[in-house]
């Protein structure tokens, strides 16, 4: 299963996520896990302890040249890997515009590492650039990471009618795994109030699972470790654990051809919602 960590909205935990999750489905034994870096700032891969400074090669190669499974490399988590990025992937931004198909470049080069890994969970940019267009044409289902804050609800709706076009004009698979709510802090009312909020209008596409604020799991980046290494006892890393379980649970139900609440089609809304999602 293919998965992209996305939200056009910056600052919402999609790398934290990226890096979490990945890290908590290898730990957990859901087979082998590959973890893709495609955001220039290359987050994901330093904060798997990735020195991004000294790669010879990045993902920018993997998508723009013939370079190909030797861009992947071994983390300090059994069967986690990683296909790492630096600042230059923003020169395949450029490149890409003027590229033919230039929406399905990571699509076409994943082709040959879908069968080679069990989960392939995919780092986005915070904008809804070329890359980000890539990575979810790339991918069959999307998590959406939503920060507990004012508007989001309306952020939200902006990028679910995003997804819709996707979905409608380059990637008929493409659907929602689910809506994870990021950085709550339940000693404001605001965190209780978006939480409502987005539940009551999303049901159960969005995820039991609340990731809350958590001081070790800010600091865990800093170290260039998943919170599954850097401190495995602490919330942040049972919150992962809990989502990962949450993520397996959905995605059996989308290899047993199960109809599971709580993922399903991205236009699949009915009344006002809908029709904020309707393709242009």
């Amino acid at each position: 299963m293919i998965i992209a960590i996305s939200n056009q909205k910056g600052g919402v935990g999609k790398t934290t996520t990226a890096i979490n999750l990945s890290a908590a489905l290898a730990s957990k034994g859901a087979g082998r896990i590959l973890l893709i870096d495609f955001d220039p700032q290359a987050n994901a891969t330093s904060g798997v302890g990735v020195a991004k400074a000294e790669l010879s090669k990045s993902i920018y190669d993997f998508i723009c040249s013939d370079a190909g499974e030797e861009v992947i490399l071994k983390t300090a988590i059994p069967n986690l890997s990683l296909l790492p990025s630096t600042i230059g992937l923003c020169g395949a931004e450029i490149e890409l515009i003027e590229s033919e198909e230039r929406e399905f470049k990571l699509k076409n080069k994943m082709a040959a590492l879908s069968s080679q890994y069990d989960h392939i969970i995919i780092d986005t940019p915070p904008s809804l650039g070329i890359l980000t267009v890539n990575a979810l044409v790339a991918s069959e289902r999307v998590i959406v990471p939503v920060q507990c804050e004012y508007y989001a609800l309306e952020g939200l709706i902006d990028f679910l009618g995003t997804l819709n076009l996707i979905k409608d004009r380059l990637n008929p698979s493409l659907d929602i795994l689910g809506i994870l709510l990021t950085m709550a802090d339940y000693r404001t009312n605001i965190a209780r109030d978006v939480e409502e909020e987005i539940r009551n209008n999303f049901k159960e596409q969005v995820f039991h699972t609340v990731i809350h604020r958590n001081v070790r799991l800010a600091e865990a980046p800093s170290h260039g470790l998943p919170i599954e290494l850097y401190d495995p006892k602490s919330a942040g890393a049972l919150l992962y654990k809990e989502l990962a379980d949450e993520v397996l649970l959905r995605v059996g139900g989308v290899h047993g051809k199960e109809e599971r609440s709580g993922q399903g089609d991205i236009s699949s809304y009915s009344g006002e919602e809908r029709q904020e999602f309707q393709p242009l």
